[in-house]
Order: C-alpha cells, then sequence, then structure tokens
C-alpha cells in the first residue's frame, strides 16, 4: 500500500511539473517575473514590421505547455465563432500573414485583477501595419488568465475579440485605470 501511495504522488508530481510547461527552460526571467512583465512580453513577441522573423520561442515561454490562444468573433455571415488554438497552432496561422504584413499590436488600457496566484487581465489593444500609422486598423479586448507556480507567472490563456461597428468598446475600456 505505501508503494502505491509512494508510486501515485511521484506520478503526480511529475505531471505536474509537465503541465508547467517544457519550455520552462526558455523563458527570459524578466518576462516572467510579474504579471506586467508578461502581458508587455506577449505585445512585444506578438509585433514587428513585415518578414520580420518574430521569436516564437519566447512567445512559447510565457504560455503553460497545455496553454490556449482563443479568438472570438464574427464571421462573414454573422454568426459568433470561437477558434482555440495552442500556441503552436496560432504560429503556424500567423507565420505567412506577418512574411507579408507588418503587424504591431499596443496596450492601450488594462483593467486586471489577482488573487494569490492567479490573475486576469482585460487589455485593450490597438493593431497596426506599421509603427508610424496614425489609424490602428483594428481594436479589441485581450483577456489574459495567468497562474504563478511560486517561481514565475505563465499565460493559461488569451482570449481576445476585435471591435466591431455593432460591438464598439466601451469608453471605460479605453482609459487606464
Amino acid at each position: 500500500m505505501k508503494k502505491s501511495i509512494a508510486l501515485f504522488a511521484a506520478l503526480l508530481l511529475a505531471t505536474a511539473g509537465m503541465a508547467g510547461g517544457a519550455s520552462a527552460e526558455g523563458a527570459r526571467q524578466e518576462d516572467v517575473a510579474s504579471v506586467d512583465a508578461v502581458v508587455a512580453a506577449l505585445y512585444d513577441t506578438l509585433s514587428g514590421p513585415a518578414g520580420k522573423a518574430r521569436d516564437w520561442d519566447r512567445l512559447r515561454a510565457l504560455f503553460r505547455a497545455d496553454g490556449k490562444m482563443i479568438v472570438h468573433g464574427q464571421n462573414k455571415e454573422g454568426a459568433f465563432t470561437t477558434r482555440v488554438l495552442s500556441v503552436d497552432d496560432y504560429i503556424a496561422r500567423v507565420t505567412p500573414l506577418f512574411a507579408k504584413e507588418g503587424f504591431f499590436e499596443s496596450e492601450l488600457a488594462r483593467r486586471s485583477e489577482q488573487f494569490g496566484q492567479i490573475a486576469h487581465v482585460f487589455s485593450t489593444y490597438e493593431s497596426r501595419h506599421a509603427k508610424e500609422e496614425a489609424r490602428p486598423f483594428q481594436r479589441g479586448i485581450n483577456s489574459i488568465q495567468l497562474v504563478n507556480d511560486g517561481t514565475r507567472w505563465w499565460v493559461l490563456s488569451l482570449v481576445w475579440q476585435a471591435e466591431t461597428d455593432r460591438n464598439r468598446l466601451p469608453e471605460r475600456y479605453l482609459r487606464p485605470r
């Protein structure tokens, strides 16, 4: 019985370690030391001019191995859809686009809540094809859920929805808090 309990405990610990993510060794400590640092690193890894290779290993290192990137919005027919992606699915989806078009996403405002080792960030964003563009081509909300394992912060999920003519960003999400 004691051997079974010890074996179960060892298996549980090994599984818990894997859930944290194989990418942990590649994380920059300054990127994962705080919620603010993780959010800044997220925006930084996604942004760049057309043809500039992104540091996808850095992006992977921000997420738990089971982390998700989820886009929610209306399709051309007007129906709401949700697409759940792994980080690698997201990378495969945007790499050809980023090769042709610049993409610079920046944070306009943020609302954050934290309790113990969990945090939620509602980050209002705007996207441009070039840093110097006067007007963004898109705005929306990034909803970022994070967990801390006692040594660092991890992104568990990133859900985003773009603003539309029928679903405008409320004023409260456009002002820094």
